[in-house]
């Protein structure tokens, strides 16, 4: 995957999520925290889409495999996922993707396409430096911060 942007480039998909689901698997055993089948399949939804999705589109997924229908399901498996550094929280759609590189430090711009939701993660340290510059000069200090960028990916920039 170059620089995150997978979701807008050809690439090994069955390898991209496997890489992604090991890790998660890995992880959680080192961490001593449970990888429950309905947060695995929670995170297998998320790499599948490559996309954001909202809460209750990973709901009706998991209640079609019979993972129960009431929305703290899939919020917790949600919540547990971006606790792990598995998934993202997208503000601005208010949906989740997941995280394309686990287990690497990272502060990632989300680029999105308005058009077909798709999400690439994009290296965002000099945005954050600016940031941070621009914060501690006001003499305020982040505690979080989201980059979120929207506009077309390749694929819907050549349909229009």
């Amino acid at each position: 995957m170059t620089g995150g942007s997978a979701a807008f480039e050809p690439h090994d998909h069955s390898r991209c999520a496997g890489d992604i689901l090991a890790h998660a698997e890995r992880a959680s055993a080192e961490a001593g925290v449970r990888l429950t089948p309905v947060r695995r399949r929670t995170l297998e939804i998320l790499v599948e889409a490559h996309r954001a999705l909202g809460a209750y589109e990973v709901l009706e997924r998991l209640a079609q495999e019979g993972f129960g229908n009431k929305p703290p399901v899939a919020y917790r498996a949600l919540d547990f996922l971006v606790e792990q550094g598995f998934a993202h929280r997208i503000r601005r759609l208010n949906a989740f993707t997941a995280c394309m590189h686990p287990g690497v430090a990272h502060a990632p711009a989300f680029l999105i396409c308005r058009s077909c939701s798709i999400v690439a993660e994009a290296p965002a340290e000099p945005v954050r430096a600016a940031l941070e510059d621009a914060a501690a000069r006001l003499g305020f200090a982040i505690e979080r911060s989201n980059v979120e960028a929207v506009g077309l990916c390749p694929t819907c920039r050549g349909a229009a």
